[in-house]
This record gives C-alpha cells, structure tokens and sequence, in this order.
C-alpha cells in the first residue's frame, strides 16, 4: 500500500488536502471483474468448441447443437478449474504472462477430463478427436489473447485506484498501529489507507505509522462526503461500548462498510464470523446497501427501463411540455439542485409547474393548496406526478435511479425546519442513490410534508426500502407507483 506523508498543516486541512488530491472514481468491484472474466471465458470457449464444429467438421444442425452442449460443459469446467488456481484474481488478470502456465495447464486439465468422460460414457464416436484437439488449441489461444488484451484495462483501472477499497482508519495508540502494520505486510489486501482519525486531536500524533492524522470523526465524515470511501477501520476494543455505540451513531449515515479491527480485542470468535482483509481478520458492525453484482443488476435495469419508459411516454411527455408553454411564459422544462447520493449535489430535470418569475429553485417555501405560485398545468401535472417525468433523463445520466428514496432541494423544510434538522437519522436515506418512485411514494407519503410527523414517516419507509433491496422490489414499486398517483391529498 502506498500513502502520503503527513504534512505540517492543522487537521481540519490535512483531512481537506486529502480529499483534494483522493480520487472520486468509482470503486470496480473486484468480485464483479471476476465474475464477468468467468462468464466471459467459459462464453468464449463454448463459442471457439461450436465454431471449431462448424468449419472443421461441416457439420449438421443436430451434430452442431451435440457440440454446443459439450463445448458448453467444457467451458463451465474450466473456469471452474482455472478459479481453483486463482486464476481470477485481480493480480493474475493483471499479469497475464506470469500466470501463463496455470491458465494453458487448467484449460489442458478440463480439456483432458472432458475427454475422459466421453469415453467412460462410451459418446467416442459422437465426438471427433480432430475436434477435441483443434478445440483445445484454439481455446488456448483464445484464452492467451483474451487475457492479454484484458491485462491492459485491469492495470488501467489499478492505477486509477478502482480495483482498491479505500479506507479510512478510526483510533490510534496501540490497536490502530498494529492494524496498520499488519495492512502493510499483508501483500494479499486490496485495501488503500487514506488517513487516519481520531478524536483525541493533537494527543494522538501528526501521523500515526507514516499515515497523516486527518482530524476527528466530524473530519472523517466530512472527508467521506467529498471524496470515495469504501471502509471505515476502527481500532478500538470492543470492550468501549458506549464509544461504539456514539460512533456507529453516526458512521451508520455513510454508504461505506464499517468494520472493527479483531485484533483490537482479546475476544476470540469463530473463523466464519470474521471478515477478511487478505489475511487480516475484522469483525463487520455494518455494510453498505446494494453492493457488487446488486449494484450491477440495478444499474442495467435502471438504464433499459427507463429506455423504454422514454420512448412509450414521449407523446405524453411532449404534449405535457406544449400544455405549459401554451399556459404560461417561460421555458417547459425545470432544473433544481437537490441532494444525490451521499449527499452530493446533483441538478434534477422537471416540468415547470410554477410561474417562470415565482420559480422556487431552493425549494425555500413548500407548496401548499390553492398555492398561487403553480399555474393551471401546474396543479395537473404536480398531482399526477408528470412534473417527475423528465427525470427519466436524470437516470440515463446516472444521478437518479428509477427507484430510490426521492431527492429534496437542499432548502426543503418540514415545520420550519430544514430537514436534516427535523430528524437526526435524515442523510441515512442518502446512503443508495435516490430515485423517480419509491417506497415511501406508493404507501402514500408523498406530497407535501409540512409537518415533521409526515417527514419521519418518509424517512422510515426510505430506510425500510434501504435494509429490504432488491430488484423484485423495485420492479413491485414501479408496478404499484402508476396505482399510488391515483391518491393526491398530499400533492398540490
């Protein structure tokens, strides 16, 4: 692991230098490589078997599909064998050439057993050897050339630090320098260190094991706001549960996976209740939602979805936008600041459904009845959710998703307070990305919220949403959502 020593400045900038010179790119999830470099490969193989098929032996549809079913079996085992030699971890997708042997030799062993099976189940004169060898010399190069050409992207995205888990490291004295030693020795981790903090200020040390102290928790959330954080360490012994507790309090409202260092502690649990670091062991409090391949899934269905969704509501969508230019000056369309994923700004498209000189961009005054801020297609378009529409476009760019808890304006209020003031646990809901429709919306709190009893019931039905995931559920939501708009007390 590589770290930046600590410079003289105080810890409010060394927190703020850091997040000045970290990266914000998105973390690639090292099981979502391994998993697609699988199905890829044993894709490739199946492909190579058939297309060996088809110009070698010329043969019929009924002897081709015979080959797919056996290439296809040949594919699965080999990725299976060539995952055992682990062969799909990042370090030997990067280097290709030094993994060599074990790739042409895992790829000879399932070619060699495949073979086997043919002829213990008596299918020799089913299959041609010309076939069997030109498959597996083929698939080796397949393979080879594969790797290689996938080598330069993996290093890519290692240098641009999206293969590494960023972390940041809560505690110090004794607990925190043995976890960051041991971090440091183990070749295996994919985690980078990218401070540390702790509360005791000044006590504590400029830097802690050559890495600079950023500060105290309000730095570390701070830091985790303005910059890419997958992990917060903490190095602390389980024994200070009240410390714990008040930390986890508050960590529990970033998107990150928080994890307390075992060897902080004398307490000794089994091997399967730990997380593992490479060879460092770490006793999980809390995850982050929505990780890895759920991500992926999300991500793809958010992107056909609203594809379709565009294309099938364009006529609606266009004599939406012709209804307000006809009622009122101004454009048709609304831009907001409103708050994204982990509380970053992001600017959200809407129908205008208010007077273009009384346009409230802050969303400062909420509106209410009668107010006399909307106009006619206003009141319409606000009630039956078709202001919301052009966000679809939002999701095509990546801030929204089609399902999540809604954005708010960063001025949005519930009984005169701002909202992160009404309710402690309010940023939690910001912890996935927000979305079109939710959980909240089709249980009937959406619309105004006025009071801070409306606000915590969104807010509940958002964190329930969070804990609940999954790509079912959303699909339920979208389903339920054109029923839900038929309810309008709350939307003005």
């Amino acid at each position: 692991m590589q770290h930046a020593p600590a410079t003289p400045a105080s810890f409010h900038d060394l927190a703020r230098l850091a997040a000045a010179t970290s990266t914000r790119s998105a973390l690639i999830s090292p099981a979502v490589v391994a998993g697609s470099v699988r199905a890829g490969e044993a894709t490739l193989l199946t492909a190579s078997g058939v297309a060996v098929a088809a110009v070698y032996l010329d043969a019929t549809a009924t002897e081709l599909f015979r080959y797919l079913v056996a290439a296809a079996a040949g594919g699965v085992l080999a990725t299976a064998f060539l995952s055992m030699l682990g062969l799909y971890n990042i370090s030997a997708l990067a280097n290709p050439l030094r993994s060599l042997v074990r790739l042409v030799g895992g790829w000879a062993l399932a070619t060699a057993i495949a073979a086997a099976m043919v002829f213990l189940l008596k299918f020799g004169d089913a299959f041609s050897r010309v076939w069997l060898v030109s498959w597996f010399a083929t698939g080796a190069v397949c393979l080879v050339v594969g790797r290689t050409m996938l080598a330069t992207q993996v290093r890519r995205w290692s240098v641009e630090g999206r293969l590494n888990r960023r972390a940041v490291v809560y505690g110090s004295g004794p607990a925190c320098e043995a976890l960051l030693r041991a971090l440091e020795a183990d070749k295996a981790t994919d985690i980078s260190i990218c401070g540390v903090f702790d509360d005791r200020g000044e006590r504590a040390g400029d830097n802690i094991v050559g890495y600079p102290n950023c500060g105290r928790l309000d730095d570390l959330i701070a830091f985790a706001r303005t910059t890419r954080v997958d992990m917060v360490l903490l190095a602390l012994p389980i024994s200070a549960e009240t410390r714990l507790m008040s930390l986890l309090q508050k960590l529990w409202l970033l998107p990150v996976d928080i994890r307390l260092a075992a060897s902080a502690s004398r307490l000794r649990l089994a091997r399967r209740a730990y997380d593992y670091v490479g060879n460092v062991g770490l006793v999980p409090l809390a995850d982050k939602p929505i990780p890895d391949w759920g991500m992926v899934a999300k991500s793809i269905f958010d992107k056909v979805a609203s594809v379709i969704l565009l294309v099938g509501l364009s006529p609606v969508m266009a004599a939406t936008a012709l209804a307000i230019r006809l009622d009122s000056k101004g454009p048709a369309l609304f831009r907001q600041k409103r708050y994204g994923f982990n509380n970053e700004l992001i600017e959200v498209y809407k129908f205008r459904s208010m007077f273009t000189e009384q346009t409230d961009h802050a969303a400062a005054r909420l509106v209410t009845r009668d107010d006399p801020r909307v106009t006619r297609v206003g009141r319409f378009i606000r009630k039956t959710s078709l202001d919301e529409l052009p966000q679809l476009i939002n999701v095509l760019k990546g801030t929204l998703s089609l399902v999540g808890p809604r954005p708010h304006a960063v001025s949005a209020k519930a009984a005169g307070k701002l909202y992160d003031e009404a309710i402690d646990s309010y940023f939690a809901r910001h912890k996935v990305k927000p979305g079109i429709t939710g959980w909240a919306q089709i249980n009937g709190w959406r619309g105004e919220t006025d009071t801070e009893e409306k606000l915590v019931k969104r807010i509940e039905h958002d964190l329930e949403y969070i804990e609940n995931w999954s790509l079912l559920l959303d699909l339920w939501i979208l389903l339920r959502t054109p029923m839900s708009l038929v309810k309008t007390d709350n939307a003005y």
